[in-house]
């Protein structure tokens, strides 16, 4: 039975060809009726479609009605996130809950506000009786990014106010889930490596005085044991990719399934979704299988030479996947640097100097330095590329043992704080249900009986 309902037949491979002629429409068209694919203009610029007030990414200055590109800047609310992460820093603490604060209410929360607030994520860090036995042993699928959707819409079940999304009771539901994330991700991630891969099974409870951060590390290890310096490293990455901007793929997403009317749940399982996909949360899992495939392929990973010639292979689809693409290089929107990348990779050096690895981050480094080089040198680009946070949040993952299967999770326990402000600026502030147009382009034609076809 699992092979028939999982196999392609030969009738499904023909009905396929036909979606595939029907499906592809000529690029010609789009430049003939001026259409914006994937909401781009011709230079990669978003297409307007909305305003916010939750976070702004700058890539560019406008001087005489000219784009000049700039060094990347990206403001939570208004403020530099070089600045909040500086701030939180220099006060050697941890940022996460602060900015989830911040993202969520619009300025930074006073010390009482910080403590009050975070008891209130404690709270919350609670499954229904019973939901690990029930749902998240049962099935457990190898895609966390699944389980974590398939956890969330199961949420709907026990909640008696679901449907209601009056802004009390959608932050209310927001704010639960954020502090479940990580016990829905971790707790699915356990269940699937004990019953795949014969590991051992533990369910370690979260602790009401630890940050989202440290908790996650604290359930994921089997001694629950963490240095300092990797939960400081964690809560960086979760505070990087908290939220950036209304116009990525995710986000946008949770904007339009919340303008339609519909339940938490459903809005933030239609961002998982997007989220999962590799082009867009699934990247620093390819930065580091494309930088492993590197060190196995090349005699001297230390010879810029090699490194060179391989990133030359990998654009000419020659190396790794053969997909053209040198991972974690080049953003939708940053030109000349990521701010993102440029935070982290301070503390990645730290981190690799911890866990003995600073020869791979040198390697790292050395493709950040080399690979615009070859980019401009072998593609024609309207842009200057760098590298994004994907390219370094794999490696410090994988310095920190996180498992492949989390990293996107771990992306979406961060991101859900940004999907939650969004949801509410949505529902607050729109009213109307996004509606893009898509124009047909096909001929018209009369309709022909079942006997004559």
């Amino acid at each position: 039975m699992a092979d028939r309902f999982t196999q392609i037949t030969p009738d499904i491979m023909r009905l396929a060809e036909k979606c595939i002629e029907n499906g592809a429409i000529s690029p010609e068209l789009y430049t003939k009726y001026e259409v914006k694919k994937g909401l781009r203009d011709i230079n990669g610029k978003g297409v307007l479609t909305g305003l916010t007030d939750i976070s702004e990414v700058r890539s560019y200055t406008v001087v005489d009605n000219e784009m000049i590109p700039c060094e990347g800047k990206l403001f939570y609310r208004g403020l530099d996130i070089e600045e909040i992460v500086g701030g939180f820093i220099s006060d050697d603490r941890l940022g996460f809950e602060e900015v989830t604060y911040l993202l969520l209410f619009g300025s930074l929360p006073s010390a009482d506000e910080l403590k009050s607030f975070s008891a209130i994520l404690a709270t919350y860090r609670t499954l229904p009786t019973s939901f690990v036995r029930d749902i998240i042993m049962k099935a457990p699928s190898s895609d966390m990014m699944n389980t974590l959707a398939r956890s969330v819409l199961t949420l709907y079940s026990y909640d008696k106010n679901a449907n209601d999304i009056s802004i009390p009771n959608v932050l209310r539901q927001s704010l639960q889930l954020i502090a479940l994330f990580p016990l829905l991700s971790v707790y699915g991630y356990q269940a699937y490596s004990h019953y795949h891969d014969g590991q051992s099974l533990f369910i370690h409870a979260p602790r009401a005085d630890l940050s989202t951060a440290e908790n996650i590390l604290h359930m994921l290890r089997s001694n629950c044991k963490y240095t300092e310096l990797e939960a400081k490293i964690l809560d960086i990455a979760l505070v990087l990719h908290a939220e950036h901007g209304g116009g990525n793929n995710s986000t946008f997403t949770n904007r339009v399934v919340t303008s339609s009317g519909t339940d938490t749940y459903s809005a933030v399982a239609a961002a998982l979704g997007s989220l999962k996909g590799p082009k867009h949360g699934g990247a620093n899992i390819k930065v580091v299988q494309m930088i492993e495939d590197m060190k196995a392929s090349l005699s001297d990973w230390t010879d810029e030479a090699q490194v060179t010639d391989y990133l030359t292979k990998l654009l000419n689809r020659q190396a790794f996947d053969k997909a053209g693409l040198i991972y974690g290089m080049g953003h939708a929107v940053y030109s000349l640097s990521d701010p993102r990348a440029n935070i982290f990779k301070r503390f990645v050096e730290m981190l690799s100097e911890e866990k003995g690895r600073k020869e791979e981050f040198a390697l790292y480094s050395m493709v950040e330095r080399l690979a615009p080089e070859v980019i401009m040198k072998e593609r024609r680009i309207y842009k200057g590329v760098s590298a994004n946070v994907d390219f370094y949040s794999g490696f410090v993952y994988s310095m920190l043992n996180l498992p492949l299967e989390l990293y996107t999770p771990i992306f979406a326990i961060a991101r859900i704080v940004g999907w939650s402000a969004h949801r509410i600026e949505e529902l607050v502030g729109g009213g109307k249900i996004i509606r893009p147009a898509y124009k047909s382009v096909t001929k018209h034609s009369e309709y022909v009986t079942l006997k004559d076809r």
